[in-house]
């Protein structure tokens, strides 16, 4: 069994691996001495990167579970049984809730959620029967902050980490890691246009550098900046009326800020025209 503090040597599958945060965690993992391959919706973007990189590129619709399949089968064969699965691919739309079409909803709980769970049961059996693996998802921390302007997107997040704690207690005991990264914004093209709240502007880099170092440290829930998880966790125990100055002070109100900035009015990177619609607030996969 390969010892779950090292990361030389495992097999890493990244997915939205084309560009954005995606990209950065396969270059880390890469410069870490790991075998990395990349899945994204975008071959050609992703074949680039993996020339680029070094690594390996497939197509992959995290939303259907026959192509998840098949994208880890093709890293088997390629490379070999996946160690690290990392869940990163991801879409956002941005605006007030009232006025997101539904066809933007519908695609971030396929890609968001259902994308993510599609991953964990495709990957998790395996590594369970080999008695390790860590299956690493880049989550938000829109996962445990009240986020206006964000709502269905953060209800996918708020999803995702419900859906780990279930399946990481089902799975106690059986060697096989979880990971919920949880960013506040990150300099993305999904995150164009919109506030940083109390939080600094993070770079891809940054996440990614906490992807790489929970394979060496293996810890459940991790925030970018750390500071988000404590005072979240501090903040719930005060009065509402408290908690909701302490959160307004932290967290933007994006819907306030895309009608001020460009991005109100632009069209960027839909999931797909056909299945999503483009309008006010798109920004597409990678996170």
């Amino acid at each position: 069994m390969k010892r779950s503090g090292t990361t030389r040597g495992k097999i890493v599958a990244v997915t939205g691996g084309a560009r954005g945060i995606g990209k950065a965690i396969a270059a880390q993992f890469t410069a870490a001495g790991a075998r990395v391959a990349i899945g994204d919706r975008d071959l050609e973007a992703a074949e680039d990167t993996a020339a680029e990189l070094g690594v390996r590129a497939f197509g992959l619709d995290v939303t259907d579970p026959e192509s998840f399949a098949d994208f880890l089968e093709f890293v088997r064969r390629d490379l070999g049984p996946v160690d690290v699965l990392v869940n990163n691919a991801g879409i956002m739309w941005v605006g007030s809730f009232d006025e997101e079409p539904n066809g933007a909803a519908r695609a971030q709980l396929e890609v968001n959620l259902l994308g993510v769970i599609n991953g964990i049961k495709t990957a998790a059996p395996a590594m369970r029967e080999a008695g390790h693996g860590h299956l690493i998802t880049v989550a938000s921390a829109a996962s445990i902050l009240p986020t206006p302007g964000e709502a269905t997107y953060a209800a996918t997040k708020h999803g995702v980490l419900g859906y780990l704690k279930a399946v990481r207690t089902e799975m106690r005991g059986t060697g096989v890691h979880f990971t919920a990264v949880m960013p506040a914004v990150v300099d993305t093209v999904l995150a164009a246009g919109t506030g940083t709240g109390a939080g600094p502007l993070l770079r891809p880099d940054h996440v990614a550098a906490a992807v790489v170092r929970a394979v060496a440290r293996p810890r459940f829930e991790i925030t970018v900046p750390g500071f988000i998880g404590p005072v979240t966790r501090l903040a719930d125990l005060l009065p509402q009326p408290v908690r909701d100055r302490i959160f307004g002070a932290m967290v933007p109100d994006q819907v306030a800020q895309v009608r001020a900035d460009a991005r109100a009015g632009d069209e960027v990177a839909a999931f797909t025209t056909s299945r999503a619609g483009r309008g006010q607030g798109w920004a597409a996969s990678a996170e």
